[in-house]
């Protein structure tokens, strides 16, 4: 269940990453001025009033991503880490049954101890 709470979160933060990927860097610098200047003679030409390039959101986005995916990363390992101790407390070293050779080792030494009264 942690697992795949941790996909959807992880998901849901990467979704961000790519949207505003698309939204603020690519349709800006590739379509906007694609569509609109068709005939460039120069990368001056290239910058079309009111489009602007937003790499401080995207970089944003990806600072929040870094952060969310390192804040999971602490909860899981912190998670996984009660989970190691509980699992330490549940084994107990418990006796091994004994082999057919110490059974019968056991018989005898019942059968001499008996003999020898």
């Amino acid at each position: 269940v942690i697992d795949l709470a941790v996909g959807v979160v992880i998901g849901s933060a990467f979704q961000k990453i790519v949207s505003s990927f698309v939204e603020d860097i690519i349709t800006p610098a590739i379509l906007t001025p694609v569509l609109n200047a068709a005939n460039l003679k120069n990368l001056s030409e290239l910058m079309i009033p009111g489009t602007a390039i937003k790499y401080g959101n995207f970089l944003s986005q990806i600072i929040s991503f870094i952060l969310v995916a390192f804040a999971l990363f602490l909860f899981i390992k912190a998670i996984n880490r009660m989970k190691r101790k509980e699992e330490d407390k549940k084994v107990v070293e418990t006796p091994a049954a004994p082999t057919k050779e110490q059974v019968l080792l056991t018989e005898i030494r019942d059968l001499l101890k008996g003999s020898n009264k």
